[in-house]
């Protein structure tokens, strides 16, 4: 009797095994296809004048598919348009994520600070559509035009959360040993945090800063109603500006130029695939 027990047991466990096994793999074939489908197709388009050069006009692509010959120009504008608001963002985003996740983490139970916790989570939930218009009332309209600092202001108010809550599950998990040791050697509470604990947990605050600029470079609609876009390389930030996700878009709409979206899409998918692998990394070498 119980030898049969023992054999029906092992049997569900194999079964329950297989069914995981099974369903896993359902799941990773979309990821797989997504990935084969852009790899095989922007592939060829990557090239030096593809980082360099900035969007070709309509005309230019229209000329060179007439002519059978490459679309000229690239994506340069919105690798430095994005490299400039994720810059502006991840300056401002980053100190006071950490400072809030901070005091999060340091008066859980204070009533200032259950209020701004609700508040955090109410923002990490928020569409990223809303963030735009709400940026948009109160950037865009202020200064009379887009700009690189109203997209900055958009992804700094989706990343601030994301860090914030990092930042405080970091600082949760420390050994509470660390912070008495700190206190018993005569430090106050912030020269502690910002002495001991936060040096101590900067793996993990890491890791969260590459997960929310990995989470926020490939939006467009919070951009659409804050930088724009822009046709060519432009450095004011005060000026309407062009993203890699903004060009994709723009590319989507113009028949002429959708050849583009591979390429444009191979380097977005690679740049966050890269930031993932090194949060990875830290993540696994701060647990060591």
């Amino acid at each position: 009797m119980a030898t049969k027990k023992i054999k029906n047991r092992l049997a569900k466990d194999k079964a329950m095994l297989w069914a995981v096994c099974l369903f896993s793999a359902l799941t990773a074939v979309p990821l797989f296809a997504i990935l084969g489908e852009v790899l095989l197709r922007g592939y060829d388009q990557l090239s030096w004048s593809f980082f360099t050069e900035p969007t070709p006009t309509a005309y230019k692509a229209m000329k060179a598919i007439e002519a059978g010959e490459p679309i000229p120009g690239g994506i340069a504008n919105g690798i430095i348009g994005t490299m400039i608001m994720l810059g502006m963002a991840t300056i401002v985003a980053v100190p006071t994520g950490i400072l809030c996740g901070a005091f999060l983490a340091e008066n859980p139970k204070k009533r200032f600070a259950q209020i701004v916790s609700y508040l955090t989570d109410l923002l990490q939930g928020t569409p990223s559509v809303i963030i735009g218009i709400v940026t948009y009332i109160w950037v865009v309209v202020p200064m009379k035009g887009y700009s690189a600092i109203a997209g900055s202001v958009a992804l700094f108010v989706m990343m601030l959360p994301l860090i914030i809550r990092s930042t405080e599950e970091t600082l949760k998990i420390l050994p509470q040993s660390l912070k008495e040791a700190g206190l018993a050697l005569g430090g106050n509470r912030a020269r502690v945090m910002m002495k001991v604990q936060l040096p101590a947990a900067f793996g993990g605050i890491f890791t969260g800063v590459l997960l929310a600029i990995s989470r926020v470079i490939g939006e467009t609609a919070p951009l659409m109603f804050t930088a724009l876009g822009c046709s060519f390389i432009r450095f004011a930030i005060d000026k309407p500006i062009s993203a890699v996700p903004l060009l994709i878009w723009e590319f989507f709409n113009d028949p002429n130029l959708q050849e583009l979206i591979w390429g444009a899409s191979l380097f977005l998918l690679l740049f966050v695939l890269t930031l993932n692998l090194i949060a990875k990394y830290l993540a696994k070498k701060w647990n060591q």
